[in-house]
C-alpha cells in the first residue's frame, strides 16, 4: 500500500513539474508576444512620423519634422529647385529643377514686377528635370527630363500620375508615376506656372502668368477643355474639395479670385501685395495667400480668406517675401516660405500668428506636407 501511494505522490509531482514548466514556456511566449508588440508599437511611431519639405532655389530641399518643428536633413540638387510635392501614400518627393536659374527677385515667374516683357532671359531657356526622391532616406529615386523651365509640379490625388508645368513651353507634361515615364503633353495658355487637380483626379486648373486665363486640362482625354479668364497674372490656384470652387492669386491685381465653376461667376478680395501661392485647408474654410511683393519692396505677410464670406478674417505678419504656402492636414498649422530671408514661418492657426521660424536654405520658394 506504501508503495502504491509513493507511486500516486511522484505521479502528481510529474504532472505539477510539467504543469509549471508548460505555464514557464506560456510565459516566455508571452515576452515575446510582448516583444513584438513593442517592437510593433515603436515600428508604427517611426512610419507615422510626418516631415515638411521646402523646394529652395539655391539648390537644395530642405527636410523638417512636423512634430519637433526643426530642420532633419538637407537635400542637394543641381540647379534651381523650384516646386515640390510629397505623393498622396507620402512615400515619395517629387521637385522641379531648372539648371540654370537668374536670380528670382529679377524674373517675374512668380508676377515679379520687375521682369522683363516675357518674365525669363534666353539662359533660361532649356529642358528642366523632375526629380523624384525617398521620402524616408533622402535617397534619388529617377530623373526625368521635362520642357523648358519646369515650374510647379503636382500628383493626382488618385496617385496615377504626376503633372509638370512648363513655363517656356506653354504645356503641362504628364508623367506616370509608376515607371516615371511621360506619357502625354497637354498645351496650356502662356506661361504655365501653379495649379491643383481636383480630389477625383479628373481636372487640373492652370494659372497661364502670360495672360488672364486658368486653363481646364481634362486628365481623362489629356486635353486643355477650355480657360477660364480670372485677371491680370495668375500665379497659382487652389480648387476645394467638392470641386465646387476655384481660387487663383491675381499677382497685378494684389487680390484673389474665387470663382464658381458652375456659373463662372467671379469674386474677388483685396488680399497683401503681390500674391503668390494660395492654399486651401483641408476643410475648405480658409484659403491662405502668401504675399510676396518684390525683391526690391518685399511683403512680409499672409491673408487668411473666409470662403464663405468672401473677406480676409486676418492678415498675418510673416518674413520678407512670402511665398510657398500649405496648411496641416488637421488644420491646426499653416506653413509659410520667405525667399528673400531664407526662413519659413510656423503659424498657429487658432492664434493667427507666428509661433516659430526657421532657417532653410537658400530661396526657398514651393512646400509641400506629407499627408
Amino acid at each position: 500500500m506504501k508503495k502504491y501511494l509513493a507511486l500516486i505522490f511522484a505521479a502528481i509531482l510529474m504532472v505539477s513539474l510539467f504543469l509549471a514548466g508548460c505555464g514557464n514556456s506560456a510565459d516566455k511566449g508571452n515576452n515575446k508576444t510582448s516583444e513584438k508588440t513593442e517592437k510593433s508599437v515603436v515600428s508604427t511611431t517611426t512610419q507615422e512620423e510626418k516631415f515638411l519639405f521646402t523646394a529652395d532655389e539655391g539648390g537644395s530641399i530642405t527636410k523638417i519634422s512636423v512634430k519637433e518643428q526643426k530642420v532633419i536633413s538637407t537635400i542637394e540638387a543641381e540647379g534651381a529647385v523650384h516646386n515640390i510635392q510629397v505623393s498622396p501614400d507620402g512615400k515619395v518627393v517629387a521637385v522641379t529643377v531648372v539648371p540654370e536659374m537668374n536670380d528670382h527677385g529679377e524674373s517675374s515667374d512668380d508676377g515679379n514686377e520687375e521682369s522683363s516683357e516675357d518674365g525669363h532671359d534666353d539662359s533660361m531657356k532649356m529642358n528642366g528635370k523632375a526629380l523624384f526622391f525617398d521620402s524616408a532616406t533622402d535617397k534619388l529615386i529617377k530623373e526625368v527630363e521635362v520642357g523648358n523651365h519646369p515650374a510647379h509640379i503636382v500628383f493626382t490625388d488618385d496617385g496615377k500620375y504626376v503633372l509638370v508645368t512648363n513655363n517656356e513651353d506653354n504645356n503641362v507634361s504628364v508623367i506616370n508615376s509608376k515607371d516615371y515615364s511621360v506619357v502625354e503633353t497637354i498645351p496650356t495658355g502662356k506661361r504655365p506656372h501653379g495649379f491643383r487637380v481636383s480630389k477625383d483626379s479628373q481636372f487640373a486648373y492652370v494659372a497661364n502668368m502670360g495672360e488672364d486665363t486658368v486653363s481646364v486640362l481634362n486628365l481623362i482625354s489629356f486635353k486643355e477643355e477650355k480657360k477660364i479668364k480670372v485677371g491680370e497674372t495668375p500665379v497659382t490656384t487652389g480648387i476645394t474639395t467638392d470641386n465646387k470652387s476655384l481660387v487663383v492669386t491675381l499677382n497685378k491685381e494684389n487680390s484673389l479670385a474665387i470663382v464658381d465653376l458652375e456659373s463662372e461667376k467671379i469674386e474677388k478680395v483685396t488680399v497683401g501685395t503681390g500674391p503668390a501661392q494660395v492654399y486651401i485647408q483641408p476643410d475648405d474654410q480658409f484659403a491662405y495667400v502668401a504675399n510676396q511683393g518684390t525683391e526690391v519692396s518685399p511683403s512680409n505677410s499672409l491673408s487668411k480668406v473666409d470662403l464663405q464670406s468672401k473677406k480676409v478674417v486676418a492678415t498675418i505678419e510673416t518674413g520678407n517675401g512670402s511665398h510657398g504656402v500649405i496648411t496641416s492636414p488637421d488644420n491646426k498649422f499653416t506653413y509659410v516660405t520667405n525667399m528673400f530671408e531664407d526662413t519659413l514661418s510656423i503659424i498657429d492657426n487658432s492664434q493667427n500668428r507666428v509661433i516659430k521660424t526657421l532657417t532653410v536654405g537658400k530661396i526657398p520658394n514651393g512646400i509641400s506636407i506629407m499627408p
